[in-house]
This record gives C-alpha cells, structure tokens and sequence, in this order.
C-alpha cells in the first residue's frame, strides 16, 4: 500500500482509526477512542499519514501517526548545566504525547519519517509560539532507544515512564 506524502489532521470522516494497529494498546486505543475528543477539546493535536487511497469503506487507511500538545517543565529536571540557564518558574515545553506506525510498516523507515515530521511542525509552531525543548515519554525500552538514536536525552520518569527531551536549538540545526 502506497502512502500519501503529507500528514494531515485527523478526520473522523476521512481516516479509518479502526484498522490502525501498532502492537501497542495504550498508543492503539488512544488514536481510536481520545485523539478526537482530544482534538475538540483543544488539548491536542493528531496529525496522521494516510495511505493514498481509500478502502471500500470510503477512508484512508492510516501509516503512522503523531500527536502534539504544549506543556512545562520543572527547570530543575534538566541537567545542571543547561537549567543554569533558565528562569525559575515552569519551562515551556512541547510534547509528542503518541507517535506510531502501523505494524504492516515497521521496519521501513516510517517511524523516522513521522518523527521527523512531528519535529519539523514543532520547529513551525515554535516561530510563532516559544518552547525550550520538545520531550516524550518513553512506553517501553524500544522506544526508549529509537528517541536516542535521533538524539534525545534522559529527563526523569514520569508516570512510570522515561521522559525523554530534545532542545528546540537542536530541532533548529535539523531544518536551517
């Protein structure tokens, strides 16, 4: 199945959530029961790759998918060196609350590309809306290593899972 080259928003009407699987439950069931209510309440944003045809249901299968939200964090969660340097009230953050890919997809550089894409519309909003750095939270070791690999750093645990981040410096040196 062929993907279309842009993620778009969300769309009850024009994306079919309910054949999205990522062997992951908690990122499945929130892509297919919260990511809209999310949406209309204004507490995030899901942006999804959709194949570039539809099934005999009239949607788009989708690839892979993000979501994004803004949020803070405690200035003394980060590394001595970089907090120095930072008021002493919350610090604006972005955060990539769901990032998947179908498991027809994995392997094949689906993940990287929607990471890459999540990263680069954080880079936009960031033009117009300030954050100090973009952070996740890990759900497994998997995870944990794929977020390495492009350069995040280890935070804290948050909910039992591994908050991650990435400075919005180093976000900007990726699209300059």
């Amino acid at each position: 199945m062929a993907w279309q080259k842009k993620f778009t928003e969300l769309n009850r009407q024009a994306h079919d959530r309910s054949t999205f699987d990522c062997n992951e439950n908690e990122l499945n069931n929130f892509l297919k029961t919260r990511a809209l209510k999310h949406m209309k309440a204004g507490i995030s944003r899901t942006m999804v790759l959709p194949a570039s045809s539809s099934s005999q249901n009239l949607k788009f299968a989708i690839g892979s998918f993000y979501s994004i939200t803004a949020s803070t964090i405690k200035r003394e969660s980060l590394p001595n060196s970089l907090a120095k340097k930072l008021p002493h009230y919350p610090i604006p953050v972005f955060l990539i609350g769901q990032l998947a890919v179908d498991k027809n997809f994995h392997g094949q550089g689906l993940g990287a590309i929607t990471l890459i894409k999540a990263l680069e519309h954080l880079w936009e909003i960031n033009k117009h809306m300030k954050a100090y750095a973009v952070i996740v939270d890990c759900l497994n070791d998997h995870a944990q290593s794929f977020y390495e690999k492009y350069g995040f750093k280890d935070l804290y645990i948050h909910n039992g899972k591994k908050r991650m981040f990435i400075s919005m410096g180093t976000v900007g040196e990726l699209f300059k």
